[in-house]
């Protein structure tokens, strides 16, 4: 599915009660549970106690033990789901502020966008996918739609509301605002559509409000530099292949196929002047030593810079300085810029995620996730926690359970899917 790119004017506007909250309206602020107001004294807008809500909140904590390309735990150096997700917060944030978007939100969204993950990175996500087709299969998004709308023990008014987050913040959450389709990509699982057309009234079918986009192009620059930065600090990603004519053709096949529309031989033009830009080419000599780590911080940085300072900007030609939000506008990132962090991706999946010795871990891990599903189907409603224990007591069938019991291994890290994997399996 193509997202409609039309712009089209904030809900707010059409109820007619913009002009509080910083130019968001009551449509915004709605929370689905309505609640008692809160005043501690602090001021802070519903935004802002978003954000505090996702920050304090059990699966924003547990991303520090769950993958993000590396397995967590395993080095000091790389990052794990929980830095990548500060990062995002932290590049989202700037972005906001220069175009105008409430820097709340979209620094929420940066926080929450990866709670739904489960151990094991891409790899488990895909796993449980294959596990819990009986079930309408398992994304990340739609899991983590699921996770502040649902699996957050915070507000119930009969039945869990997981964290209440405002609409605004909750639809800038959503990379994916549609159900399961003929894509791999979503962001809702049927049994969770009541909320989801609630938080998306009023929003164009299919588009992504400005802060969503955003938010997604933060997670794009932070994963595609940052991983670069994990891959060369480890010496797995070494730039200096990629002085060979067949390697670069090779990646630039690979990008063309995975993570853009442009054609290889274009990306190959981009990929040259990449590699010989005066902040990457020092990478090629890298030796982990106090200087080289200045010069790998140095294009970490200036590469960020350069793809937050291109959407910015692009943004702004095409819709005013602002203030914009919501759907008044949406995110302009340029073909180069686009291609330029394509090609990151694409190096990051060659040299790191694809690497021939990664082979035995991945199918171990695949291997953890269904024993986890196997048993605790079979073992459920005993082997799980209080928290998911009573939902599957409530399920109506047997694929309500099976959900139930995907929702209780999404939640585990890495460090505690092999902790319940020996338990389970022991003797």
């Amino acid at each position: 599915m193509v997202p409609d790119r039309r712009v089209a004017p904030d809900p707010d506007v059409r109820c007619g009660v913009m002009g509080v909250d910083g130019g968001y309206g009551a449509h915004s602020v709605a929370r689905y549970t309505e609640e008692a107001p809160k005043d501690s004294g602090a001021r802070r807008s519903p935004f802002a106690r978003d954000r505090a809500r996702i920050l304090h909140c059990a699966a924003f904590r547990r991303l520090a033990a769950k993958t993000q390309v590396y397995q967590a735990g395993v080095d000091d150096f790389p990052r794990t789901r929980l830095t990548h997700s500060l990062e995002v917060a932290q590049i989202g944030r700037e972005m906001a502020e220069r175009l105008g978007c409430d820097a709340d939100i979209v620094d929420a969204a940066g926080l929450a966008h990866d709670v739904g993950h489960p151990p094991f990175g891409h790899n488990g996500e895909d796993a449980l996918d294959e596990l819990s087709r009986a079930c309408g299969g398992f994304e990340g998004n739609a899991q983590t739609l699921r996770v502040l709308t649902r699996l957050e023990a915070k507000v119930d008014d009969g039945a869990s509301r997981g964290l209440n987050l405002t609409r605004a913040t909750l639809d800038a959450t959503c990379k994916y605002p549609w159900p399961r389709g003929d894509g791999r990509k979503f962001g809702v699982y049927p049994d969770d559509m009541p909320v989801f057309d609630w938080l998306r009234d009023g929003a164009p079918e299919l588009r992504r409000c400005l802060e969503a986009q955003v938010m997604d192009w933060a997670d794009d620059v932070a994963y595609s530099v940052h991983d670069i930065e994990d891959g060369v600090h480890a010496g797995i990603l070494r730039p200096q292949l990629l002085a060979d004519p067949d390697e670069r053709a090779a990646l630039c096949e690979l990008v063309a196929g995975r993570y853009s529309t442009e054609s290889p031989t274009d990306l190959a033009a981009v990929l040259v002047e990449l590699l010989t830009d005066p902040v990457v080419a020092p990478l090629a000599g890298y030796d982990g030593g106090h200087g080289a780590m200045i010069a790998l911080k140095r294009a970490t940085s200036a590469l960020t810079g350069r793809f937050v300072d291109a959407a910015v900007c692009s943004t702004q030609n095409a819709s005013g300085d602002g203030p914009l939000r919501r759907y008044a506008a949406d995110l302009v990132v340029p073909r180069r810029t686009r291609a330029e962090c394509a090609l990151l991706k694409g190096m990051a999946w060659r040299y790191i995620l694809a690497r021939p010795d990664a082979g035995p871990r991945y199918e171990r891990q695949r291997e953890v996730l269904r024993d986890l599903v196997h048993e605790l189907t079979l073992r459920a409603p005993a082997a799980l926690d209080p928290l998911h224990a009573p939902r599957w007591r409530r399920a109506t069938d047997d694929a309500a359970r099976l959900r139930v019991v995907v929702d209780q291994v999404a939640s585990l890290t890495d460090t505690s899917a092999y902790a319940w994997h020996r338990r389970l399996t022991a003797g």
